[in-house]
């Protein structure tokens, strides 16, 4: 049964960033970024049609170090990371809902000061619910552009192809283990009918306490959930001072936000800084 979302509490934020720091040419197409817990910076990568590679970016969006992944780019489309330092990709951008090779890429926190190009251990998984590939399309819902680990799983916040739905997103949860796994669907949320209300991002809080989802227009941030209900409880809204591709956001600590988007025009592709409390 569906956990379906009640909401208690909605605050609008705006016009709420602090700064913003233009990205490098190398990081034009950016669509996922995170900071990890042995690393004085944020890890990014690019989505598909780019190299298979990780770079790591200081607050200033200088690059520091390019990492070089023995894996393909099919459809990077978010990064997240555990406990350890570990960095996971999520290789499951599926425009046309009829991949059968999804893949989350996990990299050892021990290679990411390497010099050499740097193998993977592979994540492969299914939807539990889709038996086509494509499905019809009154049911093309798997695509998929966020995830993060939390407690020993990933969850992924799936992105809509369905006209008049782009803004629906089901929650999946599959455990963060090497081999073939199956996501189990375990809730559903609407952000909104448009495509820049599609759900491009996602990430939780290092203390587990709250998550942040992104899309085109706001991010959303829910709080006081019980254990992975991330959708029952309280939420908060960022709106942003202008809709462009956005397509990272990551923690840093406890009430810093940084989002990510790719450069259509001479305004963006940058680093933008949120504070949440």
């Amino acid at each position: 049964m569906l956990k379906h979302a009640y909401l208690f509490l909605f605050i609008l934020i705006a016009n709420c960033q602090n700064t913003i720091v233009d990205l490098p040419k190398d990081l034009s197409e950016v669509s996922g970024n995170e900071i990890t817990v042995k690393n004085d910076g944020i890890w990014m990568l690019n989505d598909s049609g780019n190299k298979a590679h990780l770079f790591l970016v200081n607050y200033n969006g200088a690059v520091e170090r390019k990492l070089k992944i023995d894996a393909k780019n099919h459809d990077w489309e978010d990064i997240t990371s555990d406990e350890k330092g570990n960095i996971y990709i999520g290789d499951f951008g599926n425009n046309n809902n009829k991949r059968t090779n999804l893949k989350i890429l996990k990299v050892n926190a021990s290679d990411l000061t390497s010099d050499k190009k740097i193998e993977v251990e592979t994540i492969s998984f299914s939807y539990e619910n889709q038996k086509k590939y494509p499905p019809k399309k009154d049911k093309l819902y798997f695509d998929c552009e966020a995830f993060f680990y939390f407690n020993n799983y990933f969850y992924l916040f799936t992105k809509t192809r369905v006209k008049n739905e782009y803004g629906k997103t089901k929650l999946y949860k599959l455990p963060a283990k090497k081999g073939k796994q199956e996501a189990k669907l375990i809730g559903t949320y609407n952000f909104g009918e448009n495509n820049n209300d599609w759900v491009t991002a996602a990430d939780i809080r290092d203390d587990g306490k709250e998550i942040a989802i992104l899309t085109q227009r706001q991010i959303y941030l829910f709080r006081d959930f019980k254990n992975d209900d991330f959708f029952n409880g309280n939420m908060e809204s960022i709106q942003f001072n202008k809709t462009t591709q956005k397509e990272g956001i990551c923690y840093k600590k406890n009430n810093t936000l940084y989002v990510t988007d790719e450069k259509n025009d001479e305004s963006e592709g940058n680093l933008y800084t949120f504070k949440t409390h």
